[in-house]
């Protein structure tokens, strides 16, 4: 009996390990059954969303800012380029606990808004690790920033390279650069060639650990580089474009005038070496300019040009064969025609002036004498070839067609205005444009602001590449003219001797309008002075155009216009080595 219960509790203690085990492979056979289905789920079913979520979890992405592309002048002297500067960012899991005392410093320091900089230092959305303090912030202000709020013991605030939008010259060409706001650009040529100059931002992405955003060695990391913007060069000589619009404001200060435009022009290739206007602002600082002056009025500003526009009349009329600068024309002292009286802007009696004696002295009433001989539609037609009322389409913004009345519709009275620069409109670019056709023997080269070639926002490609040319006159009606030109500076019998040029042959036109009030409603009373002309008149090589808007002291074109069209025409000349022709000046009759 002993013997049996002996052997009955050795047996017992054999099952139990066996038990044990077997229930241990039944546990370990789950746990692998678990883990090969999670495998499975994870590499099979939905390995991508798996991946993403656990990259995302840890991971860091940084946008890499595109540099922009510099806006060049002809030589290559940057109008506009990039400087260093820097981003401040907020990690809001490191910002978070002290944003208060941490927004005030950054606001205090980076002169940002205090609510904004604290909302970005708590996260603008939940999980955030990259928020915005501050875009384009000059480099040495930012690095001493981050010094002294390390040394205040503040965690979570980095810098990241940011350019700077900058304008080296500060005013020079800015109402044709234009300027930039934060992200994007709100005028001139940095808006209406962006895609050009801003390149594609790039982007950095990394694995991180949960507390500071280091990067974690060996993990997964892309990079996305990038791609800066293209340079714009520009027809702009910069040192000439600064000289115009100085001589142009010394102009418009001394005369008390509203604004003013000037223009100078390269005769054979249409080039626009200055486009100034006054008043002007610093392309650094446009927050402190006047709304009005952002934008540049030399080419969406209209208004009626005058006189100057009669050499455009003169020379349509020689190559339509219908008069010659020695034709005879008995000019009365008014001249009553279907609406209204035309007079002159001087007194007289009966005289007897020339056609070159009508240009020179600039009679209305000669003028409209000479263009009866053509109809409407005649005289619209030349006008158009010309360029007036139509958009030169040189790439600014905003530019006017300015107003030329059809030919069809336009009554013999809109005429006899139209001829001698009253009743149509025109921009500052067009007007001169017009001029050089005469200078450049009768072909018109549509004017450029951009060297080489460059597509619009409007999807418009422009630039020296794609000008044209057109015959408008005869070679022979546009010397013609030119010699005539000669006369106006003459100084027995011309109006504008002012706007001669030592050494030079010179050949222009003076121009006195009405302005038209702003409601539209008529004249207010005011004028808008003007003088085109080229040199050397024998071999035209610059043609410069300048109009000066409402003058508050007596003068006309040759008294005001005249001597800012010297100045400027000599300095082109000189800069650029144009030596005097030694022509023989005009011997045209003025009278008979």
């Amino acid at each position: 009996m002993p013997s049996t219960r002996a052997t009955g509790k050795r047996g017992a203690s054999r099952g139990a390990p066996m038990l044990r085990l077997r229930i241990g492979f039944v546990l370990i056979a789950m746990v692998l059954s678990f883990f090969g289905a999670r495998l499975v789920q994870l590499q099979g079913v939905d390995p991508r969303s798996y991946a993403v979520r656990a990259a995302a979890e840890g991971a860091v992405r940084l946008p890499l800012v595109a540099e922009r592309g510099d806006i060049l002048d002809r030589n290559g002297v940057p109008l506009a380029d990039s400087v260093k500067g820097k981003m401040v960012i907020a990690d809001p899991d490191l910002t978070a606990d002290r944003a208060p005392e941490l927004a005030r410093l950054l606001s205090d320091r980076l002169s940002v808004d205090y609510f904004k900089t604290l909302t970005a230092l708590r996260g603008r959305k939940e999980g955030s690790r990259y928020e915005y303090v501050a875009r384009r912030v000059p480099s040495t202000l930012a690095g001493d920033t981050l010094a002294a709020l390390e040394e205040a013991g503040f965690t979570g605030i980095s810098l990241q390279d940011d350019p700077i939008r900058s304008y080296p010259s500060g005013d020079v060409a800015a109402n044709l650069l234009g300027y930039m706001g934060t992200d994007e650009p709100l005028g001139g040529f940095e808006r209406t060639f962006d895609e050009q100059l801003a390149g594609v931002d790039g982007e950095a992405t990394w694995q991180s650990n949960s507390g500071k955003g280091v990067r974690i060695p060996l993990r997964e990391s892309t990079l996305k580089a990038a791609q800066n913007g293209a340079p714009l060069r520009t027809t702009i000589d910069r040192d000439l474009q600064w000289f115009t619009q100085k001589v142009l404001a010394q102009s418009v200060r001394q005369y008390r005038a509203e604004s003013g435009a000037a223009a100078v022009m390269d005769t054979r290739t249409g080039e626009i070496l200055a486009l100034a206007d006054v008043p002007t602002f610093d392309a650094n600082a446009p927050t402190e300019a006047d709304q009005d002056d952002l934008g540049s009025r030399a080419m969406s500003d209209t208004y009626e040009p005058g006189s100057v526009e009669k050499v455009l009349t003169a020379a349509s009329l020689i190559d339509a064969g219908k008069a010659f600068p020695r034709q005879r024309f008995k000019v009365p002292p008014n001249l009553a025609r279907q609406d209204r009286v035309i007079g002159d802007w001087f007194d007289h009696g009966t005289i007897r002036l020339t056609l070159a004696g009508i240009i020179a002295k600039s009679s209305n009433i000669g003028t409209v004498l000479a263009a009866d001989a053509f109809s409407p539609v005649e005289l619209v037609t030349y006008l158009q070839k010309f360029g007036l009322g139509q958009r030169t389409d040189v790439g600014v913004r905003g530019e006017t067609p300015g107003i030329l009345t059809p030919g069809e519709a336009m009554t013999s009275q809109t005429k006899d205005r139209v001829a001698f620069g009253q009743s149509l409109s025109v921009n500052v670019a067009q007007m001169t444009a017009a001029v050089n056709t005469i200078a450049n023997g009768g072909v018109r080269v549509s004017p450029s602001l951009v060297s080489g070639s460059a597509v619009t926002d409007d999807g418009v490609t422009v630039g020296t590449d794609v000008a044209t040319r057109t015959r408008v006159v005869s070679k022979q009606a546009a010397r013609a003219t030119a010699r005539m030109m000669e006369k106006v500076v003459d100084p027995e019998d011309g109006v504008a001797p002012r706007a001669q040029v030592p050494g030079y042959l010179v050949a222009g036109k003076t121009g006195t309008a009405q302005r038209v009030a702003s409601d539209g409603s008529g004249y207010d009373g005011s004028t808008s002075v003007s003088f085109g002309g080229f040199a050397p008149a024998d071999d035209a090589r610059f043609t410069v155009y300048v109009v000066v808007h409402a003058p508050k002291v007596d003068g006309g074109g040759g008294s005001i216009a005249g001597p800012v069209f010297s100045r400027i025409m000599g300095y082109v000349l000189g800069r650029y080595g144009v030596e005097p022709t030694n022509g023989t000046p005009s011997r045209l009759p003025v009278e008979w």
